[in-house]
């Protein structure tokens, strides 16, 4: 895994302009059954995948936190919500929670979250490719696949697939 994430970021870089172009047509003009086909994709890929073996998202970038995140997390770990967010997180450029600091505070050293089952929504989501009216993350997704090894497989596949 060390390889492919040490090789991940210039993949990424050399398909850029080539992923760009096909979101940008697939905005224009999605299939209908894309959903579908992203669902699968997805499911087929996380079948292969096993993300405690990279867990380079919660290494390198940090997720936004909801009010909703923010009440279910601090409750989760006894806290009052202010001082969950004065002790983890601060307020980012668009007036968003984000984590103080990368890597995510609460990855274990074993690649497993401390709140996993209380992870904020966009981890829980995150890379987002089985997303519904997919063709609108693209720019999102763009930055994904210099994140994720399953997102860059997934994307390249897909357009295999739509050609």
């Amino acid at each position: 895994m060390d390889e492919v994430l040490k090789n991940l970021p210039k993949q990424a870089k050399d398909k850029h302009k080539e992923n760009k172009k096909f979101f940008s047509k697939l905005k224009k003009k999605p299939p209908k059954h894309l959903d579908v086909l992203m669902q699968e994709l997805h499911d087929n890929e996380f079948e292969r995948t096993d993300c405690l073996t990279c867990a380079n998202c919660c290494k390198t970038t940090g997720p936004l936190f909801t009010d909703k995140d923010v009440k279910r997390i601090s409750k989760f770990l006894k806290m009052k919500p202010q001082a969950f967010v004065e002790t983890y997180l601060r307020v980012d450029e668009e007036q968003d929670y984000v984590l103080q600091q990368v890597p995510c505070t609460f990855l274990g050293e074993d690649n497993k979250c401390s709140i996993y089952e209380v992870r904020p929504k966009a981890c829980a989501e995150f890379p987002h490719t089985d997303r519904r009216k997919f063709q609108q993350i693209g720019n999102l997704t763009l930055k994904n696949v210099a994140i994720c090894p399953a997102a860059f497989n997934i994307v390249e596949e897909m357009k295999k697939r739509l050609p």
